[in-house]
């Protein structure tokens, strides 16, 4: 059975996740939500991890939802209520499964190539860090399939990008919009020339990534997203806080003596 993490490898610190449907250009089916959830629960679960990076395999990233296997809730009374319950119950369990990659402790960079669609666009979202190659194409879709966007576009994507004429403009029409214009209002931070370009950005990045105090980089991907949410006062008291404990690790000194002997650190996993 192909499924959405076959391509998931560790090489010590750092993971490669692909959606694996390259058939079906990795349109999410039912078992696609299920399993990227639990690879990421897995990961943010493993100390020995630093950073992640996303992909998908064959010509394009991600087709979106697969409308063949949507993976509906099974009930199938005639109680709208019930139905309804359901339906908001499976929309949780699809949100969930972007939120868990948000959330874990490492950071996770999206590398991009080809087509980007409707929840590929939920996925790229919730990661770190979004690089696309110059043949990336990027469509919120769903208007165009009967519904909005739902698994957390249009909540995290006015967060990314500030330009809400733009963002309005983009998820009422469905258009497509080209890397070139991705970078140019800031869901990408950079583009490559092509595939094996972008791949290799990506894991230079994650290698540089890598080689910092696990504990400084999780702690910022952590404020990073309070900050977010929260006021600049209520993220001030976090961070403090989350100081309060990390400063008291051997992360500074060992980069601090390391600086002083033109050194490269050596910092032990979380």
């Amino acid at each position: 059975m192909v499924a959405s993490t076959k391509g998931a490898r560790s090489a010590g610190q750092l993971w490669v996740v692909s959606l694996a449907r390259p058939d079906k250009y990795n349109a999410m089916n039912a078992l696609c939500w299920v399993e990227w959830r639990s690879v990421f629960e897995r990961i943010g679960a493993d100390t020995s991890c630093r950073v992640v990076v996303i992909a998908g395999e064959g010509k394009h990233f991600c087709a979106g939802l697969d409308l063949m296997d949507p993976g509906l809730p099974a009930y199938e009374g005639d109680d709208i209520g019930r139905k309804g319950y359901h339906m908001r119950h499976h929309i949780k369990r699809m949100q969930d499964t972007f939120s868990v990659m948000e959330a874990i402790p490492q950071p996770v960079i999206a590398a991009v190539h080809g087509a980007c669609i409707g929840a590929g666009i939920d996925m790229l979202c919730a990661a770190s860090v979004r690089l696309c190659s110059a043949d990336a194409v990027f469509s919120i879709k769903e208007v165009d399939v009967g519904l909005c966007a739902d698994v957390g576009t249009l909540q995290r994507l006015p967060l990314i990008v500030g330009n809400h004429s733009l963002l309005n403009e983009l998820a009422l029409t469905a258009r497509k919009w080209p890397a070139a214009e991705a970078l140019q209002f800031g869901f990408v931070s950079g583009v490559s020339a092509d595939r094996a370009a972008l791949g290799a950005r990506a894991m230079a990045m994650a290698s540089l990534i890598a080689t910092k105090s696990p504990l400084a980089v999780t702690g910022t991907k952590a404020n990073l997203l309070y900050a977010r949410d929260h006021t600049v006062a209520e993220g001030l008291d976090y961070v403090a806080l989350w100081n309060a404990s990390a400063l008291q690790s051997d992360d500074m000194p060992s980069a601090a003596m390391a600086f002083m002997a033109k050194q490269t650190p050596t910092f032990a996993k979380l």
